[in-house]
């Protein structure tokens, strides 16, 4: 008599999780995005403070610098093993981003400043044409994090814009 069992479904080591959201690029729309990722990371079970600023700041920059009339800015939240990837990419690729040291009167200017401050690393992707993406790295705590595929795998390497890792 032959017998066939059931395997169970192979569960991956790893879950990737993922949100995208094209926006205006207008106060509102940077607003917006700093509200939706909130409601994003809560409803992963995830800590959004911290996160929450650093999309402000970017969607805030790419609502001013990066803005183009008629063209969106898309907001992207990865989360891969113990690392929350957030990405802000517009269509103003001719405008790279760069820390400022504004005087102490200065009402602006700080933004990347507070990413850099809170975020593992963060940098600048160009391309394809005419885009560029803004990205910042936060560390989840361990008890968020998701497994990765033997514990060695993740997101690739980068550099911090004007730092080494």
């Amino acid at each position: 008599m032959n017998q066939e069992t059931a395997e169970p479904p192979v569960q991956p080591d790893c879950l990737i999780r993922n949100f995208s959201i094209q926006l205006s690029p207008t106060p509102r729309g940077a607003r917006l995005a700093k509200l939706l990722a909130t409601e994003q990371l809560r409803t992963w079970g995830l800590p959004f403070e911290t996160p929450a600023h650093i999309v402000g700041e970017l969607a805030a920059n790419a609502a001013t610098h990066g803005r183009v009339p008629g063209r969106d800015f898309r907001l992207t939240l990865y989360v891969v093993g113990d690392t929350l990837r957030i990405e802000v990419t517009d269509t103003h690729g001719d405008r790279v981003p760069r820390v400022q040291q504004p005087s102490a009167d200065c009402e602006s200017g700080r933004g990347l400043a507070l990413v850099d401050a809170l975020s593992r690393r963060w940098g600048v992707s160009r391309g394809p044409a005419p885009r560029k993406t803004v990205w910042a790295e936060v560390a989840l705590p361990p008890e968020h994090g998701i497994p990765r595929f033997g514990g060695a795998g993740g997101l690739s390497q980068g550099t911090r814009e004007g730092k080494d890792p």
